[in-house]
């Protein structure tokens, strides 16, 4: 089975109906709920989500912001295609090496560098402003995939 490393970004377009690459986004929410992609969610990602989707939540002026955040959380921990992981050291020293070459965000790290660790395609939302300069290298050394390429 396909397997793809979701970045926060993906996962935070597929709640965001109103997002630019929404429709990218659900495609891949629909194969992983049809059964026929799993998603490496590490982690870091799922303490991301939970604060971005909180903090969306509350611009929405919902009361229970913390809750639903909690709650998609909790969904992608327990989603069946999903794999939660991110307590292993290949994985942490594959992420210190991406931010000591490359600089990009920690948590960007974590999962560039699962698609290494695990043999599969790191999915973002768009090429980040901090990639930009060193994207080509990135791209050589690491399976990347970007919404903004299926637009």
């Amino acid at each position: 089975m396909t397997r793809v490393a979701l970045d926060t970004s993906v996962i935070v377009e597929y709640i965001d109906q109103r997002g630019e690459y929404h429709e990218q986004a659900e495609a891949i929410f629909s194969a992983l709920l049809a059964g026929g992609l799993t998603a490496i969610i590490l982690h870091p990602v799922l303490s991301e989500t939970y604060v971005v989707a909180a903090r969306i939540y509350k611009a929405l002026g919902l009361s229970d912001a913390e809750l639903r955040a909690a709650k998609l959380v909790g969904w992608l921990y327990r989603l069946p295609t999903a794999e939660v992981k991110g307590l292993d050291l290949e994985l942490a020293l594959e992420a210190g090496r991406v931010k000591l070459r490359y600089g990009v965000a920690l948590t960007d790290c974590y999962v560039i560098a699962a698609s290494k660790i695990y043999g599969c395609k790191a999915v973002f939302r768009r090429r980040e402003r901090e990639m930009l300069p060193v994207i080509e290298s990135l791209e050589r050394e690491y399976s990347l995939l970007f919404l903004e390429d299926y637009a």
